[in-house]
């Protein structure tokens, strides 16, 4: 028997919005009802960013559907989570955190093959709207190539 396919929720606009400084892969405290409504699929990251409570970093305005078959331990859709990382790189985005402009944001949110859930995380500088427009051009030539045009 195959194993069941875990889906993969992406921030499609990140890339659009930030260019990506540098990636980290962490794993994220939940409850047994989000785990069930992410194996469904049904999550959002799009409004997403971290930030650091006390030492630690949390992930906010990530939105989880309540799991509908746990109607009396249903869960908060939308509440801050938090990030499990090494000292050394919540020490590491701290001191990046300082410089201006820059920000951590989630990438994406998946499986790992061992079942726990992972959430990649980016450190990253927002895009002027002259660099959007640029990534536009790009996409567009990228496209034509591909269809032989």
């Amino acid at each position: 028997m195959a194993a069941p396919v875990m889906p993969e929720i992406k921030n499609r606009r990140a890339a659009f919005e930030y260019f990506f400084l540098d990636t980290f892969e962490c794993g994220i405290v939940l409850v047994g009802s989000e785990v069930k409504s992410l194996r469904l699929g049904e999550a959002s990251i799009t409004e997403a960013f971290c930030t650091f409570i006390g030492g630690d970093l949390y992930l906010r305005n990530m939105r989880i559907q309540p799991y509908e078959k746990a109607k009396n331990f249903a869960h908060e859709p939308i509440r801050d989570r938090r990030l499990l990382l090494h000292r050394k790189e919540l020490a590491k985005l701290q001191r990046k955190l300082k410089d201006q402009g820059v920000t951590i944001i989630p990438v994406r949110s998946y499986f790992a093959p061992n079942g726990i859930v992972k959430v990649e995380i980016a450190l990253a500088k927002g895009k002027k709207t002259f660099d959007k427009r640029e990534s536009l051009k790009q996409k567009d030539i990228k496209r034509d190539l591909e269809r032989g045009g």
